[in-house]
């Protein structure tokens, strides 16, 4: 044996192994350190990469610094002129020992940070979240909106089959056509998004070219843009390609199916679809007028492919909205409750598996057949098959109503507002169960919110009303009753509002009017003013009219409780509900009372 130490050893004696874990620690903490703070800086990512390759060239350096050379504590000397009996390296060793767990502790905590603190699990759900802008229609005929509109509001349907994206329904990405001018920043802001879709159409004979560019929110950089040049008999196929490239874009894993249009007519009729497309663009304006557009559109599909599922699904929700608010006729109301329960029926028969078939199907049982608890366990299978679709919820929330659950009904719509949370629809029914539970502040900043967002839109007006009038604020609920265009909500609001001032005689006259023209349409409107005015006798009369007439409004009664209190307690009320098929009344919630008639303005 020579007497000489191995190499390895050598390397321990030296320190050179503890240089290079405390190399390595300091330079894995550093390049953290410089990713964190480059954002708050501006800095391009490139600058953490050229830090990585700098250190990586610099570690044989610093390892053959330990190597030829010892600090001692006069200072870094070369290794061979430390006389061995001088050497302080096992000194030096328990140093950088410390240094080493100093160093290592540091990386770690910083990675704990960068993952848990600076990048949480809502920051990673915001980078797979988009709005699709309402597409631009370049085709120099506003006629031609609609399909844009369609195509957008197609473009949003197949996106939400992604996993892991969050898609901002239309109702509030639409808020913002013809603002893509607009500081994208604010615009993801206020649909709580990261990225936002955007684009045109150009629509032309039986072409149809499509613009699409995916763009980050917080500064309008592209992300992603593609056109698409197709034949109008490929639209079901674009809306499929643009989606999945959108979700390429955004790194993320489909579901185990093709993404395919949701509303293509099974013959895949483009007439069809177009039809369908211009239903839906009217219908979703909420005015009488439009309506019956969108019902004419409706019935124009289901003449160009008589199997379209979908198309009696949403001519049966259209029929249904005409019955709960735009008809004032009980022959024209009757009629229009038979097609609405047929269409609602067909759509199932065709495509069981279709969500919005029972959707359709549970309010034309709640509202049309007046069995709320059939109506519940349809919109069941709904969710069921589409357990996050917004329209759907709203649906199930309206229906939960019926069954005193207002708590229920005002958690689903605030998960449908997180997803849609400029539509107008979902403000206004969030009001409604907000207002049941006797929360009074809240509803009227929920309707107003609905009103400024849509104008003019049936039934916004009186349900503010209703809350005034349960806040006892006379005065103001006549107002608004007084703007309201003349029909039946008018004339209940007016009488309510008169009572409630203390004005009986013009109180009476205007439950006169009631008795004379709404008689057939608005019995449980009347036996609301009785059942307010004091006269519950007269009150469970009319409620009785109007189960006999199938007057849908009382399956609502639950939520006019709050309103008038004092039938709660009432045994026929119990009867009644028991007709009804909803619950006692004893298991329903109310939060607060209505005050006194005759109380202050």
């Amino acid at each position: 044996m020579t007497g000489r130490p191995s190499f390895l050893a050598e390397l321990k004696r030296r320190n050179v192994l503890r240089a290079a874990m405390l190399y390595v620690g300091a330079a894995w903490a550093l390049s953290q350190g410089v990713a964190q703070l480059l954002p708050v800086f501006d800095f391009p990512n490139w600058v953490v990469r050229w830090f990585v390759i700098a250190a990586a060239i610099g570690f044989p350096f610093a390892m053959l610094f330990s190597w030829f050379y010892e600090w001692t504590p006069q200072g870094i000397q070369r290794e061979s002129e430390v006389a061995p009996d001088a050497s302080v390296t096992r000194e030096t060793g328990k140093t950088m020992d410390r240094w080493i767990i100093a160093v290592l502790s540091l990386a770690v905590v910083l990675l704990l940070t960068d993952r848990f603190v600076l990048h949480k699990d809502g920051g990673a759900a915001l980078d797979k979240s988009v709005a699709v802008l309402p597409l631009v229609n370049e085709s120099g005929d506003p006629q031609q909106d609609y399909f844009s509109d369609g195509l957008s509001e197609e473009l949003i349907s197949a996106i939400a089959q992604v996993h892991d994206i969050k898609v901002i329904g239309r109702n509030s990405s639409f808020r913002f056509r013809g603002r893509q001018q607009d500081d994208t920043a604010a615009i993801g802001a206020k649909l709580g998004v990261a990225t936002l879709l955007e684009g045109t159409v150009r629509k032309q004979g039986n072409q149809v070219r499509i613009v699409a560019s995916l763009v980050k929110a917080s500064d309008g950089s592209e992300l992603w843009s593609q056109t698409y040049d197709r034949d109008l008999k490929d639209v079901f196929a674009v809306q499929s390609e643009i989606a999945t490239s959108v979700a390429g874009a955004l790194k993320t894993t489909l579901l185990g199916k093709a993404i395919e249009s949701a509303d293509k007519p099974p013959g895949g009729n483009i007439d069809a679809y177009n039809a369908l497309l211009q239903g839906r663009y009217f219908a979703e304006r909420r005015n009488r007028a439009d309506y019956l557009k969108a019902v004419d559109y409706f019935q124009q599909a289901i003449t160009l492919d008589p199997h379209y599922a979908l198309a009696y699904a949403r001519l049966a929700i259209a029929e249904q909205w005409f019955v709960d608010w735009a008809i004032d006729a009980g022959d024209e109301r009757a009629a229009t409750r038979v097609l609405a329960r047929a269409n609602a029926r067909r759509a199932v028969e065709l495509d069981p598996q279709l969500a919005l078939a029972q959707a359709a199907l549970g309010i034309t049982q709640a509202w049309s057949d007046l069995d709320v608890q059939a109506g519940y366990a349809s919109l069941k299978k709904a969710i069921a098959l589409d357990p996050d679709n917004a329209e759907i919820i709203y649906l199930m929330a309206d229906v939960t109503s019926c069954l005193g659950r207002f708590d229920e009904s005002i958690a689903m719509m605030r998960k449908a507002l997180a997803q849609d949370r400029l539509n107008p629809t979902f403000h206004f029914y969030l009001a409604q169960y907000l207002a049941a539970s006797g929360r009074l502040d809240e509803a009227e900043a929920e309707v107003r919110r609905a009103m400024d967002l849509q104008p003019g839109a049936v039934g916004h007006d009186y349900i503010l009303g209703q809350i005034q009038i349960t806040g006892g604020h006379a005065d103001r609920a006549l107002a608004t009753a007084q703007a309201m265009p003349d029909g039946v909500r008018r004339r209940e609001l007016r009488a309510l509002a008169y009572w409630l001032k203390g004005d009986h005689a013009a109180s009476d006259a205007a439950l006169a009017d009631m008795e004379r023209l709404d008689a057939t349409t608005w019995p449980d409107g009347i036996g609301m003013v009785y059942a307010y005015r004091g006269d519950t006798d007269k009150a469970f009369e009319w409620y009785e009219r109007g189960f006999a007439n199938e007057d849908a409004s009382l399956t609502e009664i639950y939520e006019r409780l709050v309103v008038v209190p004092s039938l709660r307690n009432d045994p026929r009320l119990a009867t009644l509900a028991k007709k009804l098929g909803l619950p006692d009344p004893a298991t329903v919630a109310i939060t607060a009372a209505a005050p006194k008639p005759g109380a202050a303005p």
